[in-house]
């Protein structure tokens, strides 16, 4: 094989492995699209879960507040409420109590995330955060999670008040 022959095998090599190339960026651009759309599935569904159970703990102690979270930090609910008591010769005391549960958006990390913050009386009684990436999502994982962090801060509400 002379010089000319070779030249134009490796052009063709190259010319391959640029349009592979190609191929696999395409495929990548496909699975990021499809890890976006499940990411937004799972982000459905589990703030509908988050608002169903808060609406719930809402019913239970009455003067919390429910309102939606949809937003830059994440989808989600919270519940709030403002308390006043008498202090001990002195003015009334303010307690703020709140209960707020939000999806991360999503990331190039290609998790979904659970974060859970709770308050009684101005104290913070419950800081939680639970992820899993996408390809292993357990959608009934995080739906007992959330349901197991709000009964914990039911209780602790219901022990405090």
């Amino acid at each position: 094989m002379n010089f000319d022959q070779r030249l134009e095998r490796a052009i063709e090599r190259g010319q391959q492995q640029r349009s592979a190339q190609a191929r696999e960026r395409a495929e990548r651009a496909m699975t990021e699209d499809e890890c976006k759309n499940l990411h937004s599935k799972a982000r459905l569904e589990l703030s509908e879960a988050i608002e169903v159970c808060l609406r719930k703990l809402v019913v239970h102690f009455a003067g919390f507040d429910f309102q939606s979270i949809v937003g830059a930090d994440g989808w989600g609910a919270k519940i709030s409420r403002d308390d006043l008591a008498p202090g001990d010769g002195k003015p009334l005391n303010k307690y703020y109590s709140r209960l707020e549960m939000v999806i991360r958006p999503y990331s190039a990390s290609r998790i979904v995330e659970l974060i859970a913050r709770g308050t009684i009386r101005n104290k913070e009684v419950l800081s939680r955060t639970h992820y899993q990436q996408l390809a292993q999502l357990d959608l009934d994982g995080f739906r007992d999670l959330i349901d197991q962090w709000i009964l914990e801060y039911a209780e602790k509400f219901s022990a405090r008040v």
